[in-house]
């Protein structure tokens, strides 16, 4: 009992540090509304089951030991999170009220988690020291239940303050906000595996 609460406590608080994840949720919920995010926080939660099997079957040893797999999987991660940061910054949709972009947020949730170098570290050095193998299972799954509650409500009340970002002006402010932070992200995770 013991080791499964210093579990959950670290959990916790990687979960509330802001990240990648994060910064998603909170564009999906106000640029296309509360659904939106709530479907991208469960993307993100969806990527740590994967992050979960994973490590069950043993790749979060593969890539502790292989340290050049490591890099190439945080540096695809770097990218795709400095196309996410463009798209923002270009104002493609990431606050425009007119365009879809929750109909995918889903996936790019998914992608967004599974390509993150932060959750991914967590997974590869700091779960497998709680068991082994299925022994992990309960532990990812637990992970990803916060994951989406915190997220779930990040997204509700961002999706309540859409409403006060409603001019075109504080929108394509908050897009290039939100771009530059997931551009700084990218930058920091490319410079980890570099």
């Amino acid at each position: 009992m013991p080791s499964l609460l210093a579990y959950l406590v670290a959990a916790v608080a990687l979960i509330l540090t802001p990240g990648p994840d994060t910064a998603f949720v909170l564009a999906q919920a106000v640029g296309a509304g509360r659904a939106a995010g709530v479907r991208a926080a469960l993307g993100v939660a969806a990527g740590v089951c994967v992050h979960t099997v994973a490590a069950t079957v043993g790749l979060a040893a593969l890539l502790h030991a292989a340290p050049a797999v490591y890099d190439a999987v945080t540096l695809a991660g770097a990218a795709y999170l400095a196309y996410l940061g463009i798209e923002m910054l270009r104002g493609n949709g990431a606050f425009d009220p007119e365009v879809d972009v929750g109909a995918g947020g889903f996936r790019r949730g998914l992608l967004t988690n599974v390509l993150n170098p932060k959750v991914a570290l967590f997974f590869v050095a700091f779960l497998p020291q709680f068991g082994s193998g299925t022994e992990l299972l309960p532990l990812g799954v637990a992970y990803a239940v916060i994951t989406a509650g915190y997220l779930g409500a990040v997204a509700l009340a961002a999706g309540r303050a859409r409403a006060l970002l409603a001019s075109t002006r504080a929108r394509r402010w908050l897009g290039r906000g939100a771009g530059g932070v997931t551009l700084a992200l990218a930058g920091v995770a490319a410079r980890e595996a570099l």
